[in-house]
């Protein structure tokens, strides 16, 4: 039995769960979700918690039962706390800005790069040197993410670039100068 999938998803106050057929629906305080998962797959609500079961131990459903149930446990947690993503702008003159519902970046570059926001997500710059990603769906906010992050990779010589704050940066020694002779 998976360890992660027979774990049992509790239910929040003020969070609304329903499935209908192959639909997981869920609605909470930040908004709305919905997830089309594997009919294969048996997701009961049940009295404060909802439980994923497989119908066989083949190995296809032995694979989905824990995504299906990591699945439905980040929806729960998206339209309760929502998800975020810190990144960090590192070098001279790099720098991010938000002007209405974009995301203004000089990253370099002979020109500004920017980005509007997508639905579902909003991003906020607190600082010049930090972006913070926020939203209910967590593959939205990590893709996201990873499009700012790509704008302008880390280098390993200097650390220039964009990261993610937990994000470690293996540095990497410069040319050594001719010695001597």
């Amino acid at each position: 039995m998976s360890r992660i999938g027979r774990l049992p998803i509790p239910i929040p106050d003020g969070v609304d769960v329903s499935v209908n057929g192959g639909i997981v629906s869920v609605k909470g305080p930040k908004g709305s979700l919905s997830l089309n998962y594997v009919k294969d797959m048996i997701v009961e609500v049940g009295a404060g918690a909802i439980v994923v079961k497989r119908p066989s131990d083949i190995k296809k459903h032995k694979s989905l039962h824990g995504l299906t149930r990591t699945l439905i446990a980040n929806m729960v947690t998206g339209v309760t706390q929502g998800f975020f993503k810190e990144l960090d702008v590192n070098g001279v003159g790099y720098r991010a800005s938000k002007q209405e519902n974009k995301l203004v970046m000089a990253l370099g570059y002979s020109y500004q790069v920017v980005m509007p926001e997508i639905d579902g997500i909003t991003v906020e710059v607190p600082a010049a040197n930090k972006i913070i990603v926020r939203g209910i769906d967590k593959q939205k906010v990590g893709q996201f993410a990873a499009e700012i992050r790509s704008k302008r990779l880390a280098e390993p010589y200097k650390g220039k670039g964009i990261k993610y704050s937990n994000e470690v940066i293996r540095r990497k020694a410069g040319k050594a100068g001719k010695g001597k002779k």
